[in-house]
């Protein structure tokens, strides 16, 4: 029911915005995230909006990622900026209806987009 694009090769302090579309009415008063998985690394949490329009960031990625939302194209967007080696991972976006407490959690999603590749090179 989602769909991440947008990913690929940039290099340090580039940028790329990545894309998450859903079927229509499939995500209407849910939450939607992203989260993301480097090599050997666990799924970590990158940010989040609710369907009330709060936002959320890890610390790692404030003040250089900014999550949107279209609520009539069913879209969510990461624009990536100030990209770092350490981005690497492989993106994935969420649905759910997260609280604010919850926000960060995997349990708290119910859909999971197939994910996307962004590679940063140093």
């Amino acid at each position: 029911q989602l769909q991440a694009s947008g990913g690929g090769l940039v290099q340090t302090g580039g940028s790329l915005r990545l894309s998450c579309a859903a079927r229509e009415g499939t995500i209407s008063g849910y939450g939607m995230a992203w989260f993301r998985q480097g090599p050997g690394k666990e799924r970590e949490f990158v940010a989040a909006i609710r369907w009330s329009g709060g936002i959320h960031y890890s610390d790692s990625v404030k003040g250089r990622f900014t999550i949107s939302r279209d609520k009539v194209k069913n879209t969510v967007y990461l624009q990536m900026d100030s990209l770092k080696p350490e981005d690497t991972a492989i993106y994935y976006c969420a649905a759910g209806r997260a609280i604010v407490s919850s926000v960060t959690m995997i349990p708290s999603y119910y859909y999971w987009g197939q994910g996307t590749q962004v590679t940063v090179s140093s």
